[in-house]
């Protein structure tokens, strides 16, 4: 089996307390003996204006965002799925919203530009990330290896999880991954069952890292950063506080459920 982690943060608007705040957490999901870990959304930055992200991107502290990710990786052997920073875009006053990847060797081996833009209005609260972030255009799975087992891993966030086809695309998975921010408002209604769904109907893993809590931009994120099976059972969940959430892929348990149940062979659209 191998062991994996979701990290879950508070993030702030200074990018070195959260920097400090990943590695610590980083660190403590590699001593629990995770070999893949998944840092949330924005981890490096919850700004205090939509457009801060913009100016980090633009900045020599772009590079060390990418430095701290490949070195976390080297340091602690493990494969590390960087939750979202942002990256420059073609249009110079909005980013792409990207999550990269990183093997034991910290070398980036994946990128994924999150395709599904948020938007939501409910009286005074209201989100819009098109008005700061370019969307991506292609599906982006990798595989990671422990041992003789290879992982087939599907890239996703946030946003994202209300999309199956996005799922449905990468074919036959063994864990989908979710960095996210969920708002409290949506978050304490739709996530676990989204995560879940997702989990059910591609018959694998779904890790799930979020943030969580105040943000000292006004912002209350939802956390419950959890681990979910292919049967769609939470097999461990932490709901609001900053920490780790560490499982197992059981490959075993992959096959047992396909074999017991061939949706996957059953579809016909």
């Amino acid at each position: 089996m191998m062991k994996i982690a979701a990290i879950q943060m508070t993030s702030g608007s200074i990018l070195q307390d959260n920097m400090a705040t990943a590695a610590r957490l980083i660190a403590e999901a590699a001593h629990a003996g995770a070999r893949l870990l998944l840092l949330p959304e924005y981890w490096p930055l919850m700004g205090m204006h939509e457009h801060d992200k913009t100016r980090l991107a633009h900045s020599p502290l772009a590079v060390t965002m990418t430095a701290f990710m490949s070195e976390q990786a080297r340091m602690h052997d493990v494969y590390l799925i960087g939750g979202t920073v942002p990256l420059v875009s073609p249009e110079s006053d909005k980013v792409f919203n990207s999550t990269l990847v990183f093997n034991p060797e910290g070398q980036q081996m994946a990128r994924y530009d999150k395709i599904h833009l948020f938007g939501f209005t409910k009286g005074a609260e209201s989100y819009q990330e098109s008005r700061s972030i370019v969307p991506g255009s292609e599906p982006i799975s990798f595989s990671a290896q422990d041992g003789g087992n290879v992982l087939k891993v599907g890239l996703s966030i946030c946003y994202d999880l209300r999309f199956p086809e996005l799922y449905r695309s990468f074919g036959v998975t063994d864990l989908l991954v979710v960095p996210a921010a969920f708002t409290y408002t949506t978050g304490s209604v739709h996530w676990e069952i989204l995560l879940r769904a997702r989990a059910i109907e591609n018959q694998c893993y779904v890790l799930a890292s979020g943030q969580t809590g105040r943000h000292s931009n006004g912002r209350h994120t939802w956390g419950h950063s959890m681990l979910i099976d292919p049967w769609g059972k939470i097999v461990a969940e932490l709901p609001e506080s900053e920490g780790i959430v560490v499982g197992d892929i059981d490959p075993q348990l992959i096959r047992e459920v396909r074999n017991n149940l061939p949706a996957l062979q059953h579809r016909v659209m």
